[in-house]
């Protein structure tokens, strides 16, 4: 009779370990898929960019700036991605993030460029891949969250110990530097 107790006592901490691991791997593999969300989503921006760029060339030389600081940044990011850098490749691209928001500036400054249908277009799709970028980086903070939530449990932080190069990931968030963080503080909406 001791025996079987012991058995079944053995079965269900086997069972318990088996389903936690196959859930940190599923919150693993979450993560990791909605990261390449995010990266889907920079690579569009930046195929925006070069078109946005292409078009508002005839206007002004703004762009030449523009185009080299984005090629440099994207280049910046491509190269501390496969470092495997993440804190580099997401200032990086936050950087770039910074100048789609003073294209704004430039339009207003160039009345014809303004009112052209391409421009138009392509600036919805910058403000467009913006939005869809934020929320691919909410969503993967969210995984990260959620993952490390899990992992840090008392019961699962047991089983996480026992396959730790398995199961033990450390991944950054996406966030705002602080100086952007005190910029945006500091802003006011001036009428």
């Amino acid at each position: 009779m001791a025996m079987i107790i012991i058995v079944v006592l053995l079965l269900l901490i086997g069972g318990y370990i088996v389903m936690t691991y196959n859930t940190l791997i599923a919150q693993i593999e979450a993560t990791r898929n909605n990261q390449k969300q995010i990266d889907i989503q920079l690579d569009r921006r930046f195929k925006v960019f070069e078109s946005l760029i292409n078009v508002v060339k005839k206007y002004m030389d703004y762009e030449k700036t523009t185009l080299k600081d984005v090629v440099a940044l994207r280049n910046q990011a491509q190269q501390a991605k496969s470092q495997g850098d993440e804190k580099a490749r997401i200032a990086a691209e936050n950087k770039i993030s910074d100048i789609a928001s003073n294209i704004n500036v430039v339009f207003e400054q160039y009345p014809d460029l303004k009112a052209n249908q391409n421009c138009m277009q392509l600036q919805e799709e910058i403000v467009s891949t913006e939005n869809k970028l934020a929320y691919a980086k909410q969503s993967y903070n969210d995984s990260v969250e959620t993952y490390s939530a899990t992992k840090k449990s008392f019961f699962t932080a047991m089983v996480v110990s026992l396959f730790r190069t398995k199961l033990d990931m450390d991944f950054l968030y996406w966030q705002l530097t602080q100086d952007k963080i005190a910029a945006q503080e500091d802003y006011t909406v001036k009428l």
